[in-house]
């Protein structure tokens, strides 16, 4: 099936070995970096990527070695847009009925039976449906993790309900991995605005906490007041997850967005 939408751009530029002269010695100089057999990319422009996005362009980087590869679990959810936690993954593929499960040079084969998932070709890319890569990292992952990944999916497609996941994994054949899914897969939320809101709901659950409310507003109408992550209205409790990201300067100036949370918290 062909969905109306784009994967995820490649966040640098990769270079096949045909189009690097002397790409050995360009290595040795520090001027770039294999991402993976025969493609390469600029070693500054690299070393400037958080992990998700190297993580990316590793995949992307298989896709010029392999195009006709079909992406599953991590892999399809770099190009989905998904949450991808850390950078230290092979690149997944569904291979033939009749292959082999392997891992060669970083790439990861899956023979499992997946007549029930749905394989989208985006771009020219193939891949598992968004809600099918969702299931199969509930699966087969941490459930702190499957469910950044299914807040995620919720977030990026409106058929991704916690509904339809949940039933999708009941529906699919093999049983491995279901009762391991549910946990996630029910606790779905678009509101979930990232992955680390997503960790923190987990943990919080973990610790004892009830299921708190997302992106509450206060002191205002909504979009004119004060917002906070999580919101526990039993304990009259906020919690918020901020990144680095947020002060690191790419938005602006970081002590000016550090006064406005100061302000912020004491008008909380």
């Amino acid at each position: 099936m062909t969905v109306l939408r784009r994967t995820v751009d490649t966040p640098l530029p990769l270079m096949p070995a045909a189009a690097v002269t002397h790409s050995t010695r360009s290595v040795r100089r520090g001027d770039i970096i294999q991402v993976m057999r025969g493609v390469y990319a600029p070693r500054d422009a690299w070393q400037t990527l958080p992990p998700w996005q190297q993580y990316l362009a590793r995949v992307r980087a298989h896709l010029l070695n392999a195009p006709g590869d079909v992406l599953c679990l991590e892999s399809a959810a770099a190009l989905h847009g998904l949450t991808v936690v850390g950078a230290a993954h092979d690149i997944h593929v569904l291979g033939s009925a009749s292959a082999t499960a392997r891992t060669v040079g970083g790439v990861r084969v899956h023979t499992s039976a997946h007549p029930d998932r749905v394989i989208e070709e985006v771009d020219g890319i193939r891949l598992t449906s968004i809600a099918d890569t969702c299931i199969d990292v509930a699966r087969t992952r941490h459930p702190a993790i499957a469910l950044a990944v299914a807040d995620a999916a919720a977030r990026v497609d409106e058929r991704c309900t916690a509904l339809t996941l949940v039933t999708l994994n009941e529906e699919r054949a093999s049983a491995r991995g279901r009762r391991r899914a549910r946990w996630a897969l029910h606790r779905a939320d678009p509101a979930a605005e990232s992955p680390l809101e997503s960790l923190s709901r987990a943990v919080a659950e973990w610790a004892g906490f009830a299921e708190p409310e997302l992106q509450v507003w206060f002191g205002a109408e909504a979009g004119d007041g004060d917002r906070v992550d999580l919101w526990w209205p039993q304990l009259r409790i906020a919690g918020e997850a901020d990144g680095l990201l947020k002060y690191d300067g790419r938005f602006g100036d970081p002590r000016v967005a550090i006064k406005k949370r100061e302000d912020r918290d004491r008008r909380l």
